[in-house]
């Protein structure tokens, strides 16, 4: 005789369906993701260091470009958001480009009342790591990014099954060979502690089969 198949939900139960947050749930979310984002900014500008992604390249720019690090953070993410809008929908465009402004505006309102006496860079690097990726795992579960290289890393993982983390990991590779020839390569070598920490973050926390939010 032959068996029946069984349910779709008994073969994947780990895999969980996409959990449809209400506007409140998101409205917390950018909140908590995008100032604990813009917290690690302010940990790597005080100390003269640099990060991942799109992130990394605003602050670099910030350092030799003359805008500020909200400035080009906004401006880098806008060709993006035609990617994000053919391949991943206009729910995630809309709710990406909300964070991205909030981070924006955040990041130049922040240093007027976080300021540090004294901050070690190793010290800084490795809470920076830690504070952004914990606030990029709140938006990610929240159907949204900072933007950028992260809507890239969304999409492949969503298309190729490959971890956003290792993506964002190729692109700061390149990222920090250009800071090696900009800045203090003593203070190029202590951001990849923090940039590692970030993406080791998302790679660990950030998968389909534990929590995925829309």
């Amino acid at each position: 005789m032959p068996r029946s198949s069984p349910p779709p939900d008994s073969r994947e139960p780990h895999r969980p369906s996409p959990l449809r947050h209400t506007l409140l749930e998101d409205a917390q979310a950018f909140v908590l993701g995008t100032l604990l984002c813009a917290l690690g900014v302010q940990f790597l500008t005080a100390a003269g260091l640099v990060t991942g992604q799109t992130a990394g390249a605003a602050v670099l720019l910030s350092y030799v470009g003359g805008w500020s690090f909200g400035t080009w953070f906004f401006l880098l993410n806008l060709p993006f958001y035609v990617l994000g809008w053919l391949r991943l929908g206009p729910r995630f465009v809309v709710k990406t480009v909300i964070a991205v402004t909030m981070l924006s505006l955040l990041s130049q309102v922040l240093p007027q009342f976080v300021v540090f006496e004294t901050l070690n860079p190793w010290a800084a690097s490795a809470l920076s790591g830690a504070v952004i990726g914990m606030g990029l795992i709140v938006i990610f579960r929240h159907g949204a990014s900072l933007g950028g290289i992260g809507i890239l890393a969304l999409w492949v993982q969503e298309r190729f099954g490959i971890q956003a983390g290792w993506v964002q990991l190729g692109f700061d590779a390149i990222l920090f060979l250009v800071a090696f020839a900009v800045l203090d390569p003593w203070l190029v070598a202590a951001s990849l502690l923090g940039a590692v920490a970030v993406n080791l973050i998302i790679a660990v926390n950030h998968r389909r089969d534990r929590y995925v939010g829309r």
